[in-house]
């Protein structure tokens, strides 16, 4: 008996780094097994048509427009998936929502609060539009493997934990400026709208949504080069390091996320430990195959000893592939495994699979960023409401 598969078509607005990065992971839809949805690339808008050039090897893309206005009017398209400056994502979300298009949105979903408060109203009023927000990272195998291994209980009484994105992409004082390290397009909140998603994601998932936040926030370097041949003020957060408190089962653990521009050594490395007294678990993209996992064991001879052992994660995450599970996954089969999530989602089979970040966990971020900043300016703790 043959499966119904619904044929889903989607656009792309952005036509950089992470747009082709999505419109290559569609190509490799197949590796997916028994996927309800098969989708496919059918138009692509950036305001620079140069860029429209890269996406003519795709064949089933027939719409290269440089106005995104021109594609909410087609019914033949399902999905948007938006990656612009974060200036931009308020007017192009909205607009994408209350057109009836189904929205895969970048981090942050807004450059600030005010704005997300705007897409997730969108949202509300439309509830047509499935809406979700990027972030990759955790679909890693191993990844997924630390969430199942918290899921179970097996940390028993949680003692701390900790999520981390970093990279050292502006170790290079000479590297130019772009708009990532101008507030006024990538935001107050700088390196947290850039990359505190892909921390956050895992933790308010499963629940650990801090009471307070104190936040150490570092701009390292102040100035880059200009587009003009002189210097130009960086006015953005490099780093940003935040300590919360989690209240669970009537008792508080600390949670600390970290989020780095600026962090010599890395390149674009994700990391998540919680550590428990029954139990601990840790994962670095560092080594994409291995999980260690914290116990206390019988030792033959008579002594009992705390051991971390480490399990290979293989290749599956959320939906599975024909690739062999003895093979590592990278950064492009975490894409893939973010847009099967999100379509199967959308379908309504997802079931209690992880999925991409919703709306509301995007827009409480800005609140953790408001948060952060108040306790770096106060050196105080600052409750999330602050």
């Amino acid at each position: 008996m043959t499966k119904t598969v619904n044929t889903v078509n989607i656009a792309i607005v952005g036509g950089g780094l992470m747009g082709r990065e999505i419109a290559a992971a569609l190509q490799r839809w197949p590796a997916l097994i028994d996927h309800p949805v098969r989708p496919q690339l059918t138009a692509v808008c950036d305001i620079n048509p140069a860029v429209l050039g890269w996406f003519d090897q795709i064949p089933t893309v027939t719409r290269k427009v440089t106005d995104y206005a021109d594609l909410l009017g087609d019914d033949a398209i399902d999905v948007l998936y938006i990656a612009v400056r974060h200036d931009l994502h308020r007017q192009l979300y909205v607009d994408t929502i209350q057109a009836g298009k189904s929205l895969l949105a970048e981090k942050p979903f807004g450059i600030d609060a005010s704005a997300a408060a705007a897409v997730l109203a969108a949202a509300a009023a439309n509830p047509q539009s499935f809406v979700r927000c990027s972030s990759e990272m955790p679909f890693f195998p191993g990844a997924q493997a630390a969430v199942n291994y918290v899921r179970s209980g097996a940390l028993g009484r949680i003692i701390e934990a900790r999520c981390a994105f970093l990279h050292a992409s502006d170790l290079d004082v000479n590297k130019p400026i772009n708009w990532k390290r101008q507030a006024r397009y990538c935001g107050d909140a700088g390196v947290m709208n850039d990359l505190g998603l892909h921390v956050w994601h895992v933790p308010l998932r499963l629940g650990w949504i801090p009471d307070r936040i104190f936040g150490v926030l570092q701009d390292i370097v102040t100035e880059r080069p200009a587009p003009n041949g002189g210097r130009e003020r960086c006015d953005t957060w490099d780093n940003a390091v935040l300590h919360g408190s989690v209240i669970t089962d009537n008792y508080w653990f600390p949670l600390t996320t970290e989020m780095k521009r600026i962090d010599p050594g890395e390149k674009n490395t994700w990391e998540f430990e919680a550590l428990g007294l029954d139990g601990g678990v840790r994962f670095s993209t560092k080594s994409p195959k291995r999980v260690e996992v914290f116990s206390i064991v019988d030792v033959p001879g008579g002594s009992r000893e705390q051991v971390w052992s480490s399990v290979d994660a293989g290749s599956q995450s959320v939906w599975p592939t024909v690739t062999g599970p003895n093979f590592e996954s990278g950064f492009s089969d975490a894409i893939l495994q973010m847009l099967a999530a999100f379509l199967a989602e959308r379908e309504g089979v997802l079931g209690d699979r992880f999925g991409c970040a919703t709306p509301h966990e995007a827009a409480l971020t800005h609140a953790i960023y408001r948060a952060a900043i108040r306790a770096h300016e106060t050196g105080t703790a600052v409750p999330l409401s602050g």
